[in-house]
């Protein structure tokens, strides 16, 4: 039962998040019930995003090593980003508003903003991948956007501002790393 009510606490979390609801990411306060969420959203992300990772690695006939292997990357690189974006958020935001938020408090708001990022697997619905994979990502960076402007107090702009500063990097990164898997495709046929 317990566990039961846990999955729903997790989907409602989700859902907020997805809406884009600014009292709730102004209430993520850092506890270790919300950071355990935040962290288990992002995982959500990174398995998702290898899932449809997986789908199309296996059309081009990877071999085992060579899809376990890319697998591992594509999560890493998922969990790596979140870290990633929430230290440059922090770092900006220091400058922007010193002691005001810490990069510790920003790590669950970022969480939840991974939220539409659960659904990366449907990028593996042909033709629609590409564009599925680019609304999610602005729907992400939108969330954040939501979650640094409450957290840090300021205007939209100067949160958009500070989100937009890392955001292109991960983009870049992941499209990095879905050539590399390709590669390694490649490499192995």
């Amino acid at each position: 039962m317990n566990s039961q009510k846990s999955k729903g606490s997790l989907a409602k979390t989700i859902w907020k998040a997805l809406t884009l609801n600014a009292n709730f990411y102004e209430n993520a306060h850092n506890t270790p019930k919300r950071a355990r969420r935040a962290l288990a959203i992002v995982t959500l992300a990174a398995v998702s995003h290898a899932l449809g990772s997986a789908i199309i690695l296996l059309i081009n006939r990877a071999t085992l090593p060579i899809l376990i292997l890319a697998l591992v990357i594509d999560q890493l690189s998922v969990v790596a980003g979140y870290y990633f974006w929430t230290l440059t958020i922090s770092k900006i935001g220091q400058w922007l508003k010193p002691n005001h938020v810490t990069y510790k408090d920003l790590l669950i708001p970022i969480g939840y903003a991974y939220s539409p990022q659960v659904l990366n697997f449907l990028t593996v619905i042909p033709l629609l991948g590409r564009p599925i994979e680019l609304v999610l990502s602005v729907w992400s960076l939108l969330a954040a956007i939501v979650a640094v402007r409450q957290g840090l107090d300021i205007k939209t702009r100067s949160a958009a501002i500070i989100c937009l500063v890392g955001w292109p990097l991960i983009q870049v990164a992941i499209g990095f790393v879905q050539v590399f898997e390709q590669y390694l495709v490649n490499l192995a046929t």
